[in-house]
């Protein structure tokens, strides 16, 4: 059943899949995202895809690159999703989360009928993405940590120390990146990493960069 269908290789991913443009929206392999869906066209995609694959790509507009005939023009990575859990509210909004499956390049834009666009995508060279922990031993992870504890001190912010120093690598540096609040072009950077470790590095050296641009007595926001 599509419902409790998991995605262990490339061959089992379609090759044409419902797409979800949203900027500063950040989706990876084993990572969580939530999102409030209240526009009628991705209400309707919604719809579509609980009754069928529970698959959506994520995708960032890209607006350096203008509009396109179907829409804002789209940067060519994103992240594949699996619908796992849904709510309704009394508004008709939907509140969902999706778990990050692969990362994808988009082949082309389909011509549909459908109020959502759809695309065709090639997820062959993030075979990667489908291992679970793939290249954890390589990651500073102390290095994670020591900037995770800045920012968090800098933005007078608390954390669970104990559920973080228990997570796994890949969890741990995949969650911050998608929680971080940084702009399009560094969520998009960070989705493009070539590996585990380079995202790592990519998160740690954005986070620095930021500290080291707030006012000196730390008070401040990162967004």
């Amino acid at each position: 059943m599509a419902a409790n269908r998991t995605y262990l290789s490339p061959t089992e991913v379609p090759p044409v899949v419902p797409v979800f443009p949203l900027a500063g929206a950040l989706l990876l392999p084993r990572a969580e995202l939530p999102l409030n869906i209240f526009e009628p066209r991705y209400l309707a995609m919604v719809d579509d895809a609980i009754g069928g694959a529970r698959l959506i790509g994520m995708v960032q507009p890209d607006e350096a690159a203008g509009d396109s005939s179907r829409g804002p023009a789209v940067y060519q990575v994103g992240c594949l999703g699996r619908l796992t859990q849904f709510g309704e509210t009394g508004d008709g909004r939907y509140l969902i989360t999706l778990s990050g499956i692969c990362r994808f390049r988009i082949i082309e834009e389909m011509s549909v009928t459908t109020p959502y666009r759809q695309f065709r995508i090639d997820v062959s060279e993030f075979t990667e993405d489908f291992e679970a922990a793939a290249g954890e031993g390589e990651v500073d992870r102390e290095a994670v940590l020591s900037a995770l504890a800045a920012f968090l001190d800098a933005n007078k912010l608390e954390a669970d120390w104990d559920g973080i120093r228990q997570a796994g690598t890949e969890t741990l540096v995949n969650a911050l990146s998608v929680m971080s609040p940084y702009g399009a072009l560094e969520k998009q950077a960070l989705l493009e990493a070539e590996n585990l470790k380079a995202r790592a590095d990519m998160l740690v050296a954005i986070t620095q960069m930021m500290l080291a641009r707030m006012p000196g007595d730390g008070e401040g926001s990162l967004q």
